[in-house]
């Protein structure tokens, strides 16, 4: 069996569906890489409550802010001050500099991971994007983005 990293977002995703997805794809670890992961518009994708969904069904989960673009990234694309190629550039630019692929070794390439974030589809968002950017560093994994 590959290994896989696989991407998920929680918006527009009811509980059953996100574990539904998870379960569906064998998932070992979730990596939360979101910037700030306590809000209230986060529903049960919020931390703490994600920790335990995720402890009940047998899933570890790890919170690792390196892996999120910075505040300054983020709101430059979101007040439409920089185009997706620019937010593409810098968050690439950000995932060199911090060497995140030496993070999570023991993970990634050996069992199946998630990457977790609150956008719906991976197509604009950062989760597609480090999801690439370590499939350079772990050739036989594959990617699934789970929808």
């Amino acid at each position: 069996m590959k290994a896989k990293i696989c991407t998920i977002g929680f918006s527009k995703k009811s509980l059953r569906k996100f574990v539904e997805l998870l379960k569906q794809e064998s998932v070992h670890t979730v990596i939360d890489t979101r910037l700030h992961n306590t809000s209230q518009l986060s529903g049960y994708a919020k931390k703490d409550d994600l920790a335990f969904i995720l402890e009940i069904l047998g899933i570890d989960y790890v919170h690792d802010s390196l892996l999120a673009p910075t505040e300054e990234i983020l709101k430059a694309y979101k007040n439409k001050e920089i185009t997706w190629e620019d937010y593409e550039k810098k968050y690439m630019d950000l995932l060199k500099r911090r060497k995140v692929e030496q993070y999570h070794k023991d993970l990634i390439g050996k069992k199946t991971v998630c990457l977790l974030c609150s956008e719906h589809t991976p197509h604009h968002c950062h989760r597609r994007l480090l999801a690439e950017y370590l499939q350079k560093f772990h050739s036989d994994v594959e990617i699934v983005h789970l929808m």
